[in-house]
C-alpha cells in the first residue's frame, strides 16, 4: 500500500513539474509573440513617416532650394534608416534617432520662410509627420513594455531555466536618444 502511494507521489509531482515546464515555456512564446507584434507597428509607422518624408523634402525645395544641404541630409538619413534589417533593433532605433534630428532641421527651415510655412502642402505634411511622430511613441511604449515583460520572464527563476534550455534571448529595447528624450519632456515656457 506505501509503495503505490509513494509511485502516485511520484507520477504527481512529475505531472505537476511537467505542466509548469509547459505553462512557462507557453508564456515564454506568447511574451516572446507580442514583442515581434509590438515591433511590427513601430515598423508600420515608420514605414509612414519614410513615405511621407519625400514629399516634405520636394515642398521644402519649392522654397528653399538653395537649402539643398540640409534636404540632402534628410533624404541620406531616411535611407540609412530604411536599411536597416528590420529585425536589428538597436541600429534601427539609432538611424531613426538620426532621422529625427534631420527632420527637425527642415522644421526649422520653415521658420526662415513665411510662404513655406504659410504653405497648405507644408502644413499638411507637418501635421501628419507630427501624428506619425505621436503614433510611434505609443508603438514604442506598447513595444517597450512587451520586451519589460520577456526579459524580466527570461531572467526569473524557474522561467529561466526554460528560457535557457530552449535559448530564449532578451530583446533590446527601442531606445530614444537622449537629446530626444529632453526635447519630448521640455514643457513649453508660456509668458503673459
Amino acid at each position: 500500500m506505501e509503495k503505490i502511494n509513494f509511485t502516485f507521489l511520484v507520477i504527481g509531482i512529475a505531472v505537476v513539474a511537467i505542466l509548469a515546464y509547459v505553462g512557462i515555456f507557453n508564456a515564454l512564446v506568447k511574451l516572446r509573440q507580442k514583442v515581434r507584434e509590438s515591433w511590427s507597428g513601430i515598423d508600420v509607422q515608420l514605414k509612414r513617416r519614410y513615405n511621407l518624408i519625400p514629399n516634405l523634402v520636394n515642398t521644402v525645395k519649392g522654397y528653399a532650394a538653395h537649402e539643398s544641404g540640409t534636404l540632402e541630409k534628410v533624404i541620406a538619413a531616411r535611407n540609412a534608416a530604411m536599411s536597416v534589417p528590420k529585425n536589428a533593433v538597436t541600429e534601427k532605433s539609432k538611424a531613426e534617432n538620426m532621422l529625427s534630428s534631420t527632420l527637425k532641421s527642415i522644421f526649422a527651415l520653415s521658420e526662415n520662410y513665411p510662404d513655406l510655412k504659410a504653405d497648405k502642402n507644408f502644413l499638411e505634411l507637418q501635421r501628419e509627420l507630427t501624428e506619425t511622430e505621436d503614433q510611434i511613441a505609443a508603438a514604442r511604449r506598447i513595444y517597450n513594455g512587451n520586451v519589460s515583460l520577456l526579459n524580466t520572464k527570461i531572467e526569473q527563476f524557474p522561467s529561466n531555466l526554460v528560457a535557457g534550455f530552449h535559448h530564449f534571448e532578451k530583446e533590446p529595447f527601442f531606445e530614444i536618444d537622449e537629446n530626444e528624450r529632453d526635447a519630448v519632456s521640455k514643457v513649453p515656457e508660456i509668458r503673459f
